[in-house]
């Protein structure tokens, strides 16, 4: 079963600067929860992403077991929008949409993923029991580790 999850992020802070945090690979453990275990591994990445680059992290999102993802980056606008595709992980399918849209307040941030487990009813048993909300609580976090960074500029 497919689902989506969709979040919107009134930053006070100017589109460029919005943009080199988000845009910068690195910066993602930044306001990824320390419970999740998330390490970039990819070395000598570029600091800005492009069409094509290719990331790879672990993840321990259960029970502290770790995961390999690798996520692509198949879409680059300038200053307006990228995409992950992961191309290897937990997920049968996972898409991450963000968008940057500058306005009169500074920028409106907005997240959607498209995402399916693997594992057909287990996969929609486990999404019920724990996936969804650990999804939520991620977002959440970023929510708060974003304001603090971003509504100061």
């Amino acid at each position: 079963m497919k689902y989506q999850l969709y979040r919107e992020h009134q930053v006070n802070c100017d589109i460029a600067t919005v943009w080199d945090f988000f845009s910068n690979p690195e910066n993602l453990s930044k306001i990824t929860p320390e419970d999740m275990g998330f390490t970039v591994l990819s070395k000598n990445l570029d600091l800005v992403i492009k069409e094509g680059m290719e990331i790879d992290y672990t993840v321990s999102p259960i029970l502290g077991i770790p995961m390999q993802w690798k996520t692509r980056i198949v879409q680059v606008d300038n200053q307006k929008s990228f995409t992950d595709f992961q191309a290897i992980g937990p997920y049968k399918l996972w898409n991450h949409f963000h968008e940057f849209i500058p306005n009169k307040e500074g920028v409106l941030m907005k997240d959607l993923v498209d995402y399916e487990l693997p594992m057909g009813i287990f996969g929609t048993l486990a999404h019920s029991l724990f996936v969804k909300k650990k999804l939520e609580n991620i977002f959440d976090y970023r929510y708060q580790v974003i304001e603090k960074m971003f509504n100061q500029c």
